[in-house]
């Protein structure tokens, strides 16, 4: 057909076929001479009435014959009657029927629009329609119109769609007004688009190469980018070397060093920045991260330097303990336990098997004693279930222990205990402190009373948190803080080949299996291909089959996301092996993903705004969701584009919009298991995995998961890679540095700061 732009306008008279992800449609439109046409392009939110002109191209289908491919659009509300009593009866408004529609359009006429967005009070006027209900319309109507208007820019511009809602809980009706004024802002935290997205949507609105609103957001983007990289701060020669590379055009800009240099002082002078001498370089950190860091050093020097006396012997009342628990403590045990007692802050590390529960026991048992009250914290809720359960009374996360709160357009987690309202207890301990960045430990810190003691448990072999800093090891790293390593390995401990191969990897030592009635077992497979089937066999058929596991007691763990036999492919292979599609399950497709009734999810990123109440007790209600929360999708409503998904005890609804918060969770990355333990793991490790996810620290995380089962399938190859690479990320923080110039005597200690 003739590929020359031509233009057609109409109504819509059906929509055949809407894709909610990018926008495409399939629509049948009513020209206006009469004529029956099919439409197809990027026609976001398209709904029947609506008016159109349509600017494209004919082409021809082989299976559906003539269509208009569109390559822009423009929209037009319906004016008459008919068309707008179709337009709200499709649904664009939630709660407005075709007999209410064709009332509403009778009722006003061309003035409908007019009413519904700047005088819903009007509606009152139909029966049927309360004051409540009038505001609600309104109130949807608004929102609708914003929406569409927000994705048709997004598209236009080549930005995600999905960006809309977040966009539109941010801004409200003056999203596109924002953008339009700052770019860059899409780069934010929020929203996580690349930079060079939004690049070049500032560089189309005129804005200059060299305009020093450019470089200060490139500077201040490589910053941001580097948290998710684990830094709290880049060293400024590499930093300005990276900006300078980011802002480069391929036509050979490149920003004058001058003014780059400009732009870095005025970043420091608004403080968005802060340039610091530390460590031997001119470090560079985003306030924030300055603020956190600062803080949390200053706070632990001076928490460590706490000592407490007693009018008793606190070895006697120890002795006196062990007796009635009939447990004798190994020395360390003994030892960590004493430091508990008598110091405000204290470290407990060591690896699985070394009696880490049995000292925490031992420190709770001491304080119940003396009196003194105690909460027990983890970062994620898996991690404080498992520690409740070892414990024997209740743990929270560390969100929960805080009372994160819902923060409406505030970007950041809104605690209710800070320093204007703390904990009332009298000690925190706090488990798995591997995973814990900097800004959560600044968040507890400060919500801390002066006089709170802080023990701190964690395995520093474990993997480094998701988020900016290497807590635990910089802190055990300073020996500034009291820290007790557990390194002996109880003789029940000794029984299972999980735990002396999990020490045997920490050693630069292959793993072995543990024999046919053992708890570790590696079966040999090479290929992705070959990898994944196996994986999928063991999670459908023989662990179930021959060990009595149920799907939900196994956990495929991975290193990659998208390389082989990663999370996205393994979670697609298991959701059709062990949830597969059938007659009148209902699923919603949301990018590549299918979510469906019964499937395993998991929460990828805080959201403080998720309300969500007890299975048990509707009447008890709170708010947040978190980052590596796994739950279970029990219901679907496509009529009311939401879903209702179980996290342990918990209901939460989620809107359609908000699924790309949510993944699949039948196979998590190693990253994402931190702090969990599961019944059956299965490790997949074929070929064709990044080299930089080969890491003895990797694997040691991943079979430290296990609790009764571990299987490595995958190529020995890339096991023997992983634990002869002992090499870790190099992570720029300043904690280590800090902690060991707050020493009274660092001479003593025989430490160099630097």
């Amino acid at each position: 057909m003739d590929n020359e732009l031509q233009s057609i306008s109409g109504t819509v008279d059906a929509v055949i076929y809407q894709n909610e992800d990018n926008g495409y449609a399939v629509i049948r439109v009513v020209t206006d001479n009469g004529e029956e046409v099919t439409a197809v392009g990027t026609l976001p939110q398209i709904c029947l009435g609506e008016e159109l002109m349509l600017t494209g191209h004919w082409v021809t289908h082989a299976a559906y014959g003539e269509q208009f491919q569109t390559e822009y659009f423009e929209r037009r509300m319906p004016a008459t009657v008919k068309g707008i009593a179709d337009y709200l009866s499709s649904g664009i408004v939630k709660g407005i029927g075709p007999k209410l529609a064709r009332k509403i359009a009778d009722c006003f006429g061309e003035e409908t629009f007019e009413v519904m967005a700047n005088e819903p009070e009007r509606l009152t006027c139909i029966s049927g329609i309360t004051a409540r209900k009038a505001e609600a319309i309104g109130e949807q109507f608004r929102h609708q119109t914003s929406m569409r208007r927000l994705m048709e820019f997004l598209m236009e511009n080549e930005l995600p769609p999905q960006l809309a809602a977040r966009l539109y809980k941010r801004y409200k009706e003056s999203a596109i007004e924002h953008i339009m004024e700052n770019p860059y802002l899409l780069c934010n935290e929020e929203f996580e688009v690349d930079f060079t997205a939004a690049d070049t949507l500032a560089l189309s609105q005129g804005m200059a190469l060299d305009s020093p609103e450019r470089l200060k957001a490139g500077i201040l983007y490589t910053l941001r980018f580097n948290l998710t990289n684990g830094h709290t701060f880049i060293p400024k020669n590499k930093l300005l070397a990276t900006s300078s590379r980011l802002l480069q055009d391929e036509d050979g800009f490149e920003p004058e060093a001058e003014l780059l240099d400009d732009a870095f002082a005025q970043l420091e002078d608004t403080g968005n920045l802060v340039c610091e001498h530390i460590c031997r370089r001119d470090a560079v950190y985003l306030e924030p991260m300055h603020e956190a860091e600062v803080f949390v050093a200053d706070y632990l020097a001076e928490l460590s330097d706490s000592e407490y006396e007693y009018e008793f012997d606190v070895g006697e009342l120890l002795d006196s303990l062990e007796e009635n628990s009939a447990i004798t403590y190994a020395p360390r045990q003994r030892q960590a336990i004493e430091w508990a007692a008598r110091y405000g802050l204290v470290i407990l590390t060591g690896g699985p098997g070394t009696g880490k529960t049995t000292t925490v026991r031992g420190m709770l048992e001491f304080f119940d004693a003396v009196g003194l009250e105690t909460v027990l914290a983890a970062p994620t809720g898996r991690a404080a279930k498992r520690l409740s359960e070892l414990c024997g009374r209740e743990a929270k996360t560390i969100h929960r222990l805080l009372e994160a709160g819902y923060r409406g357009a505030d970007p950041h987690a809104a605690f209710a205990r800070n320093k204007e309202n703390p904990l009332e207890c009298d000690v925190v301990i706090l488990d798995e402190v591997s995973m814990i960045d900097i800004v959560l430990m600044q968040a507890l810190l400060e919500a801390l009373r002066p006089e709170t003691r802080l023990i701190l448990v964690g395995d520093a072999d474990q993997l480094p948190p998701v988020g900016p800093g290497n807590f635990l090891r910089d802190c055990i790293g300073s020996e500034r803080i009291h820290t007790i390593e557990l390194d002996e390995i109880f003789r029940q401990a000794q029984q299972s080949a999980i735990v002396r191969n999990a020490h045997a990897i920490n050693h630069g030592e292959m793993p072995v299996s543990g024999g046919r009635d053992g708890d570790f077992f590696i079966m040999k497979q090479r290929s992705a291909d070959d990898v994944m089937a196996t994986v999928v066999e063991l999670c459908r058929k023989r662990l179930p089959d021959y060990y009595g596991f149920t799907p939900d007691q196994i956990q495929v763990l991975t290193p990659s996301r998208r390389q082989a036999a990663g999370t996205h492919q393994l979670n697609s292979l298991l959701q059709k092996a062990l949830n597969p599609q059938e007659p009148g399950k209902p699923e919603k497709r949301y990018g590549d993903t299918v979510f469906r009734l019964g499937d395993r999810v998991m929460q990828v990123r805080n959201n403080y705004d998720i309300v969500w109440e007890k299975q048990d007790d509707p009447d008890e209600v709170g708010s947040g969701m978190f980052n590596g929360d796994v739950g279970r999708i029990v219901g679907i409503s496509l009529s009311e584009e939401s879903m209702l998904i179980q996290f342990d005890d918990k209901l939460a609804h989620y809107s359609f919009d908000m699924l790309s918060e949510l993944e699949l969770a039948y196979a998590m990355t190693v990253h994402k298991s931190q702090g969990s333990e599961f019944d059956a793991v299965i490790v997949a490790l074929p070929n064709g995995i990044g080299r930089r996810l080969l890491t003895r620290n990797i694997l040691y995380t991943a079979i430290t998961r296990a609790k009764k089962l571990l299987v490595l399938v995958g190529d020995p190859a890339v096991t023997e890679t992983m634990v002869n690479t002992n090499t870790r990320n190099r992570r720029y923080s300043a904690l280590r540095a800090r902690l060991i110039r707050s020493a009274k005597e660092p001479e003593q200690l025989g430490l160099d700061e630097e």
